[in-house]
């Protein structure tokens, strides 16, 4: 089963898991380096969870994600046109203040990581903002239906290195918010310099 079909057919069961989930702690270092009226974009968006939190904060938010069933229920949940699309089609330049990918890179095939990163590069505009979040490691692997790749700090960097002018802004590691898990995470915060 690939990973856009385990979403399409458990998108109830993944909204109700991912929901409810505090995100604060991460919104704040991110939504810290934006202007007031930003233009985000977030980066498959799943439940729509994110996509409403910045709504409701004031923020200009466009939204997408691959999976048809999730595409309906965030744009349910957000009264936001959310739009299907793969992160591998996005082709807008110097739009974004911002782009929040929160635990949606880590479904990008490896071999394909410098591509979409120079696309979410093109996205944004001068002095923009990317958040990106990785199960901490450095294997590809599937688990339950869905693909993985994970990143420490090194593939991060080696990625990043790749991109024309730009700054890691903060780097952490964080524990999955979510009650039945002990996963560690890695959070990368960069700007795109001019």
């Amino acid at each position: 089963m690939k990973t856009i079909d385990y979403y399409n057919q458990y998108a109830d069961e993944f909204a109700q898991a991912t929901l409810n989930v505090d995100m604060e702690t991460l919104y704040q270092p991110f939504l810290a380096e934006l202007p007031e009226s930003a233009r985000i974009l977030d980066l498959g968006c799943g439940s729509g969870r994110d996509t409403l939190a910045f709504k409701n904060k004031g923020y200009q938010i466009d939204a997408i994600d691959y999976s048809t069933a999730l595409v309906e229920r965030a744009t349910q949940l957000t009264g936001i046109a959310v739009q299907q699309q793969s992160f591998y089609e996005i082709e807008v330049h110097d739009v974004y203040d911002g782009v929040w990918a929160c635990a949606s890179l880590l479904h990008c095939d490896r071999n394909r990581l410098p591509d979409v990163l120079n696309r979410i590069h093109s996205a944004l505009r001068c002095g923009g903002i990317c958040y990106m979040s990785f199960k901490y490691g450095t294997t590809d692997r599937e688990k339950d239906g869905r693909v993985f790749t994970d990143l420490d700090e090194h593939q991060a960097k080696v990625l990043l290195d790749q991109l024309d002018g730009v700054a890691v802004l903060k780097q952490w590691i964080t524990v999955d918010k979510r009650p039945d898990r002990d996963e560690q995470w890695l959070n990368i915060l960069w700007k795109k310099h001019a």
